[in-house]
C-alpha cells in the first residue's frame, strides 16, 4: 500500500527533511511540497493525498486553522517547533506531533501510527468479507459470522444462515477479518467474540455448537471477553 503525502511548510530546511523522511520510507510516496497552507488547498483541488505532514505557524493561515477549513481532510501529523500547540493539534484529530529537529526515528514510530490508523478506519468502515465457494461469491457480513473451523486445505464459515467451505487457510483468513471482532480460541477455530453465550471449562458456546479451547488461548480469550 503506498500512501500519497503532502508537506506543507514554510521554512526550505524543514520541507527537505520531511522530505527525505519521507522518501526513505517504502509505505510513502511524496507527491509534493507547498509552502503555505493556501497553496496547499489548492494543490488538494487538484490531487487529493491520505497523509499531509503540516506546519503549524505558517504565514496567512495556520496549519491548524487549515484542517477545520477543509470538508473531508485527510490524516495529518504536525510538525513544529512550538511544542505548546501539541493539545490543540490533537484537539482537531492529528495522528501525531513532531517537534522540530526530527529524527528519523521519531519519523518511523509516527509512520507506525499513521498505518495503524489507516487499518483501523478500514476495519470501521468495512462489514463484510468476500468469499468463494460452490461456484459462488458470497457476501458474508461480519455480524453473521458465528466461527470458522480449519478442515485440511479449507476452512469453513459457519454463519447465522449458512455454512461454507473456502478453499484456503485460516491464517489468510484472519488477515481479512476485523481483529477486534473475532479471536483464536484453537489451532481450528476461529470465533466471534459477540456471539459466545458462555465459556464453560475448556469450551465455549455458540449458538447450538460447543467449540474446544485450547489452554494456549484460554487467558487471552478470558481477557478479550472482559472487554466486550
Amino acid at each position: 500500500m503506498q500512501i500519497n503525502c503532502l508537506v506543507v511548510d514554510d521554512e526550505p530546511l524543514s520541507q527537505e527533511v520531511i522530505a527525505d523522511f519521507v522518501n526513505a520510507c517504502p509505505e510513502l510516496n511524496l507527491t509534493g511540497i507547498c509552502s503555505d497552507a493556501l497553496e496547499a488547498g489548492e494543490f488538494l483541488k487538484k490531487q487529493p493525498v491520505d497523509l499531509l505532514f503540516l506546519d503549524i505557524n505558517m504565514p496567512r493561515l495556520s496549519g491548524i486553522g487549515f484542517v477545520k477549513s477543509l470538508k473531508e481532510p485527510p490524516l495529518f501529523v504536525f510538525v513544529t517547533a512550538y511544542p505548546e500547540y501539541a493539545l490543540e493539534g490533537f484537539e482537531v484529530d492529528a495522528v501525531d506531533y513532531l517537534v522540530k529537529p526530527v529524527s528519523f526515528e521519531r519519523f518511523r514510530k509516527t509512520i507506525n501510527r499513521v498505518l495503524e490508523r489507516i487499518k483501523k478506519n478500514a476495519e470501521s468502515k468495512n462489514d463484510h468479507i468476500l468469499l468463494r465457494a460452490n461456484k459462488k461469491v458470497y457476501r458474508i457480513e461480519f455480524d453473521n459470522i458465528l466461527y470458522l473451523e480449519a478442515q485440511g486445505d479449507y476452512v469453513k464459515f459457519m454463519t447465522s444462515e449458512r455454512s461454507l467451505m473456502v478453499h484456503g487457510t485460516m491464517k489468510e483468513f484472519m488477515e481479512r477479518l476485523p481483529e477486534n471482532l473475532f479471536e483464536r480460541i484453537h489451532k481450528s477455530y476461529v470465533i466471534q467474540l459477540s456471539k459466545v453465550e458462555y465459556l464453560e471449562g475448556n469450551a465455549v458456546k455458540i449458538g447450538e455448537n460447543k467449540l474446544p479451547v485450547s489452554l494456549n488461548y484460554r487467558e487471552l480469550l478470558l481477557n478479550k471477553l472482559g472487554k466486550k
